[in-house]
């Protein structure tokens, strides 16, 4: 894919839980299957913001989650498709 920047697993997907709604178009559009949906696990909940929390109880505490962060090649997709900027590209660690 062309626009792909790095070689995988150089950068992963970070997900902001205080502004993830759990829409999908982030999921949708990983060439990788990098991204996937899952229920926000209660002890992450007690974590959020209150805007986090009203955000997760009004999305049943479905958000995306970083799988396989090995395969981010940085393309940089999710990022555009989040409709809440709630993604952003960090450098992985070692």
């Amino acid at each position: 894919m062309t626009r792909c920047k790095q070689e995988p697993g150089a950068f992963i997907p970070v997900i902001d839980r205080n502004k993830c709604e759990g829409k999908g178009p982030c999921i949708e559009v990983c060439p990788y299957q990098v991204l996937s949906m899952y229920t926000v696990p209660k002890e992450t909940r007690q974590t959020l913001s209150l805007v986090g929390k009203i955000k997760g109880m009004v999305h049943r505490w479905q958000q995306a989650e970083v799988l396989h962060p090995e395969l981010c090649k940085a393309c940089g997709l999710c990022v555009s498709a989040c409709p809440e900027q709630a993604i952003s590209l960090a450098r992985a660690p070692g």
